[in-house]
């Protein structure tokens, strides 16, 4: 699937330099460079009085080949989708994406992160982050 250390790295480095507004929320997501130019998925950012939402579309993923991790108060996304034809068969046409992906996000400061949920629907996953006041970091966050 590839090493994100150094993207990880890369990406907090960026982050620690951008404020902590909640105005800015979404000017602070993080895209991952793809070399490849491979599988890049869209993504939406929600707020509501309670809580931030981020849903990204993931087609073709199942829930174990989807890890989100939270660490500095950045939120990552990764994972990694493959297509390949059977046997016997080959592409005349290839359109759909493939290849490994990361999303990084800077969760603001008035985000429960104990609470941090995930869920994937339909080939959706929604990642539900309701506000507090306190910011705790939590290792890993599992996809219902």
């Amino acid at each position: 699937m590839g090493d994100f250390t150094e993207f990880g790295i890369e990406i907090e480095r960026h982050l620690s330099k951008l404020g902590k507004d909640i105005q800015q929320f979404v000017e602070k997501v993080v895209p991952l460079a793809n070399e490849d130019k491979d599988f890049a998925p869209d993504c939406d950012i929600i707020e509501s009085e309670d809580e931030f939402k981020i849903l990204i579309d993931l087609p073709g993923l199942s829930k174990k080949e989807i890890g989100i991790a939270l660490k500095n108060s950045v939120l990552t996304i990764k994972g990694e989708r493959e297509i390949t034809a059977g046997d016997g068969e080959e592409f005349k046409r290839q359109e759909r994406k493939r290849g490994a992906f990361a999303r990084s996000f800077a969760v603001p400061q008035d985000v429960n992160a104990a609470e941090i949920s995930a869920s994937f629907r339909n080939g959706v996953l929604t990642v539900a982050m309701p506000k507090s006041e306190a910011l705790k970091d939590s290792q890993s966050i599992p996809v219902n």
